[in-house]
């Protein structure tokens, strides 16, 4: 069972995800703001951390910031009534991993959480299966029906990022962001060539397809 620490300071809203949450059979720890938080996570193991970001004593960039540094790795989804760019960008910035503004569809958040919790397992394992074709994060390397084929490091992070969220459409500016940083000099149309490098290489493997979303980005497709 998944330990789940909801941290937010306003009590019904914390009790209504709280309850949604126990639904699915989540094991769920309850803090009103970040400094109780780290006292939960400094003596239980929490999978996944779901914060509010306007809290007393420590709010969720904070708190964020001392997991990510102090070398927490679990998935961070960060809830609250800031909607702007500049916000998400800073919660980002500072390692959240997902992001939703109030108020919240708890089905939503439910299905949120799952996703989360499922590409933290595929980043632990740092290894992804998809049909006749094998991804190893650590070495960088891809099999393909047992023979490697070289990819450079940005193709590869570029395809372990689409495959681990199969259906998700990424924006060129999220890639940019994730994969390249925030600082990047390179502009949105690096991803274009590097898909259209990506696609070349894994032409006709019968496992996935990299579709193009007119409009939004791209997404990988598993058949």
């Amino acid at each position: 069972m998944f330990n789940i620490l909801v941290c937010e300071d306003e009590k019904n809203i914390r009790k209504l995800m709280c309850e949604y949450l126990r639904r699915e059979n989540y094991h769920v720890f309850e803090s009103e703001n970040g400094e109780q938080a780290l006292q939960v996570l400094d003596t239980t193991h929490i999978d996944l951390l779901i914060t509010d970001i306007m809290m007393p004593k420590i709010d969720g960039y904070a708190l964020t910031n001392d997991l990510r540094q102090a070398g927490f790795e679990l998935p961070i989804l960060m809830i609250t009534a800031k909607e702007t760019i500049d916000d998400k960008k800073k919660g980002f910035h500072v390692g959240i991993d997902d992001y939703m503004v109030k108020p919240v569809d708890m089905d939503e958040m439910v299905l949120r959480v799952s996703a989360l919790l499922r590409r933290a397992k595929i980043a632990r394992e740092k290894r992804l299966i998809v049909g006749h074709i094998e991804f190893d994060y650590d070495n960088f390397s891809v099999s393909v029906n047992g023979e490697n084929l070289e990819l450079p490091k940005k193709e590869f992070q570029l395809i372990f990022k689409l495959l681990s969220h199969p259906n998700r459409i990424f924006t060129r500016m999220q890639l940019m962001d994730e994969i390249w940083g925030y600082h990047a000099e390179s502009d949105e149309r690096t991803i274009d060539v590097h898909i259209k490098r990506l696609r070349e290489k894994f032409e006709g493997n019968n496992d996935f397809e990299i579709i193009t979303v007119k409009g939004l980005g791209y997404k990988a497709v598993k058949r």
